[in-house]
């Protein structure tokens, strides 16, 4: 039974839907993940006694789950499919009296103005924006108009996606100087039968009156269903930062299925600056005959050593990595622009993310080692920072190196990773004004759980070390 269309230009036809649901037949589809990964973000924005819209419902699940729980009940859903909608009448007669079918068309509903205080879309936005086509646009502008027809002002738009960036693109520009307040979620997890390895995700459209003569745009993205959001300065940042998260996506199930064969390397951030913080390497060692306990470990790079050959190249990370005996080491090197407060606090911000790159089949709660050079995570002091008209910003600082010996030296932000000239000191007490940070009372070796604790940075996977293979 062939249920694909011929071309994605049919996902936007009605004859198309129409086969598809008579040849499918009463078994639900879900596109985009199930009602418990989304409950959570739908919580925050559909009350109980909302007036809520179901654009392109399908035979999907999704709106008697929201009914049987509670979180709303007045509920009309609309397709272009009759096949459908009067399979969902059936389904639903004598069971949920206040939640309605309609066979009806997103670009042209039947509904008065301001109708409606939640418009709910699961893939539909996606299936009909399936290109940059001028009828393919025209047909999106006419879907938005009567969305922002229907709804009231403080109104939300819940669109469930897969943010391929044309749609994301369009969804957040045309909104947003329509004066609406953006909000796109990440959702947790995605337990659909189409098992996508991208990411779901809702963008959130809050209806606002525009105001004549005002630029000003709200556009916030929260990447984890815990975070508070964070604006975004303009609609191509909000895009990238959801390509970086899909970008992280592809890199986690790459690494989940296979052994990788070149290294990986990427960057995680504050959320509030999006500054870099650690930057992560990814080594494989096929030569290590892998046990339950030399499957994973996380290597961090003492401060002011990250540019020594072994931490710094990729041949030397490959000897570290078969070194310790471990069949796959994530390096974490520490930036000179942050503090980190020691091992521990080190293994708290990280634990949660470096988790997402263990190797296939490791099992669950598998202790893993966090290891370190002498059990600390070294000394770096920033003595002096300026700029040269002729090789640009510069720092100088004191670092901690092998043997409690302390080098000072000067680097060259353009390229940071080069060390331009060194010299020892000649004190062999710490520089005046630093101490030694992070000392492990566990000596050189602690280990996480597969289940370890939240992360508090975002990631940035583009430019710089990036997200590179």
């Amino acid at each position: 039974m062939e249920l694909l269309p011929r071309g994605p230009a049919e996902f936007g036809s009605s004859r198309y839907w129409e086969r598809f649901f008579r040849q499918r037949g009463r078994r639900p589809f879900e596109w985009y993940g199930a009602f418990p990964e989304l409950c959570p973000v739908l919580r925050k924005y559909i009350r109980p006694r909302d007036k809520v819209l179901v654009v392109g419902c399908g035979n999907s699940e999704l709106s008697e789950q929201m009914y049987d729980t509670g979180m709303c009940e007045d509920i009309v859903n609309i397709d272009i499919s009759e096949a459908v909608i009067r399979q969902m009448q059936e389904r639903s007669t004598g069971k949920r009296p206040k939640m309605s079918y309609v066979l009806m068309d997103v670009l042209q509903m039947d509904f008065p103005d301001a109708h409606f205080q939640v418009v709910l879309d699961k893939g539909t936005l996606d299936a009909i924006l399936t290109d940059d086509e001028e009828a393919t646009l025209s047909k999106v502008d006419r879907m938005f108009a009567e969305v922002s027809r229907v709804l009231q002002v403080g109104g939300r738009y819940l669109c469930v996606s897969l943010a391929q960036a044309h749609v994301l693109k369009k969804a957040v520009e045309y909104f947003s100087q329509e004066g609406w307040v953006v909000r796109v979620h990440e959702v947790a997890g995605s337990g659909d039968e189409q098992q996508f390895v991208l990411p779901v995700f809702v963008y959130v459209m809050t209806k606002f009156k525009k105001i004549p003569g005002s630029a000003q745009q709200i556009l916030e993205i929260c990447p984890e269903e815990q975070d508070k959001p964070m604006r975004m300065e303009s609609a191509e940042r909000l895009v990238e930062a959801v390509r970086d998260r899909q970008h992280y996506a592809l890199l986690c199930s790459q690494l989940s299925k296979t052994p990788c064969g070149e290294q990986l390397s990427l960057d995680l951030c504050e959320k509030v600056s999006g500054r870099p913080r650690y930057t992560l390497h990814v080594v494989d060692s096929p030569s290590v005959k892998p046990s339950r306990d030399n499957r994973f470990a996380i290597f961090i790079i003492p401060q002011g050593r990250e540019t020594e050959w072994l931490f710094g190249t990729e041949d030397g990370r490959r000897q570290l990595a078969a070194s310790a005996g471990f069949g796959r080491l994530v390096t974490v090197a520490l930036h000179r622009e942050q503090r980190y407060e020691g091992m521990a606090s080190i293994q708290a911000e990280l634990s949660g993310k470096v988790m997402e790159l263990a190797p296939p089949g490791l099992p669950a709660r598998q202790q893993v080692p966090f290891l370190s050079v002498g059990g600390d995570i070294g000394v770096r002091t920033v003595r002096h920072c300026d700029s040269s008209p002729l090789s640009g910003e510069y720092v100088v600082e004191d670092v901690k190196g092998d043997d409690a010996c302390y080098f000072r030296r000067l680097v060259f932000l353009s390229n940071r990773n080069v060390v331009q000239s060194e010299a020892r000191l000649l004190t062999p007490a710490p520089p005046p004004g630093t101490h030694e940070e992070g000392k492990s009372p566990a000596g050189s070796c602690s280990a996480l759980s597969q289940h370890g604790s939240g992360s508090v940075f975002a990631l940035c996977l583009g430019g710089g070390t990036g997200l590179g293979w």
